[in-house]
């Protein structure tokens, strides 16, 4: 029996949360405390930081070929159990292959878990609930991101260990939530791999956005990898302090995907992703001139909501460009695996820059801030071209 439209949507919350939310992110909050205990040191920390994202490219990537393997809902409650089986091994610091060997599982998980959640359910939404919909299933990342700020200080009290374990006792409890939220495979469309014919000037413009993408990917980064280390050790707060700011971030990525469609809905998908670009630029920048409360808070907030909040701006972005479905549906991914490419390349040079300069975060945020420039350029150079064109056309 399909399972009503909204209790899918809270499976696709749960899935976003454990894949994104848990998975990748409560990882940051431990890093201090990975090092302080000596189970890696810091360099390490930063690259079985960068596995994730890898992982995270893979299942991206592979998320629809995997789907077509088993269904898309037998491979929605597998990436969800492959998630928390590596919360679980990650309480065994075996060996630093061992930990990368499940920090790029669990990436793997959330890219095939954001890839095939929404478009699993959003079908099954009425047209006019969509847009709620899809906000409420990226929530699933700010909610995530504030609860692992939230339980791990706290769940650090009893060892690394126990942390572990009671993220994967998290993690196995919303994927039971989860389990048979999911609409009948007879009911998921297939997915096509048809394409409509694209207009020049609008692969140019697609082609833009996908550098975008990228380029704001490896520019949220630094704040994604490194943030709570930079204020527990960097700035020698310690992890408290460091867990605080992250429940910030993660309070504004909780807001940060409904708050981004309501703005697009009032001055348009371009406009919108332009603002958000400009806004990036200065929180990032706003690290590289100031390190007190005002500026740490204001930074964390404001990269916690674009982390989510970029997404919908994005596909909003596509669908101005593509009005065919299914050339909609290969752009989208082209754009997701433009993402994560930018995240996992950007997530190693880093890792490699941070060990070979001793630990200077304020390099970190410096290439941050100039990547997210670039990007601001790249949309702004595209405006000028359309422009151009506009004008050029015959009355």
């Amino acid at each position: 029996m399909a399972a009503g439209p909204w209790r899918a949507v809270l499976a696709g919350l749960c899935a976003t949360l454990v894949g994104i939310g848990l998975a990748r992110f409560a990882y940051t909050p431990l890093i201090p405390a990975l090092i302080a205990e000596d189970w890696f040191t810091p360099s390490q920390a930063a690259y079985l930081g960068a596995a994730n994202l890898a992982g995270y490219l893979a299942g991206a990537l592979l998320a629809r070929r995997l789907a077509r393997l088993s269904s898309p809902r037998r491979m929605l409650r597998a990436m969800m159990l492959l998630a928390t089986a590596a919360f679980f091994a990650c309480a065994f610091p075996l060996s630093v292959p061992w930990y990368t060997l499940w920090r790029f599982a669990a990436g793997l998980a959330g890219g095939a878990l954001m890839a095939l959640a929404a478009p699993a359910v959003l079908p099954h939404v009425p047209p006019a609930r969509q847009g709620l919909a899809s906000g409420i299933i990226f929530t699933g990342v700010g909610i995530g991101i504030a609860a692992s700020g939230t339980l791990v200080p706290p769940l650090l009290g009893f060892g690394l260990a126990v942390t572990w374990h009671g993220l994967g006792g998290i993690s196995l409890l919303l994927t039971a939530i989860a389990w048979f939220g999911w609409p009948s495979d007879a009911a998921i469309p297939a997915m096509s791999e048809g394409k409509a014919a694209i207009h020049p000037r609008t692969g140019l413009a697609l082609k833009s956005l996908y550098l975008e993408y990228a380029l704001v990917a490896a520019g949220l980064v630094p704040h994604m990898v490194f943030l709570v280390d930079f204020i527990a050790r960097g700035l020698g707060q310690g992890i408290e302090a460091g867990a605080w700011y992250w429940v910030l971030f993660g309070a504004g990525a909780v807001v940060g995907a409904i708050a981004s469609g309501t703005v697009a809905d009032r001055i348009g998908f371009a406009a919108a992703l332009r603002l958000a670009l400009v806004l990036q630029v200065f929180a990032v920048a706003l690290l590289t001139v100031s390190t007190g409360a005002v500026a740490l808070t204001v930074s964390s907030i404001v990269i916690g909501a674009f982390v989510p909040g970029i997404v919908p701006l994005v596909l909003g972005r596509v669908h101005e460009l593509l009005p065919a479905g299914e050339s909609r549906k290969a752009a989208w991914s082209l754009a997701t695996a433009a993402f994560a490419v930018g995240q996992a390349v950007a997530a190693y040079g880093y890792s490699f820059l941070f060990a070979r300069s001793g630990g200077d975060f304020a390099l970190l945020f410096i290439l941050g801030t100039a990547t997210l420039a670039v990007s601001l350029a790249v949309d702004l150079g595209m405006s000028v071209v359309a422009r151009r064109r506009a004008g050029a056309r015959p009355g």
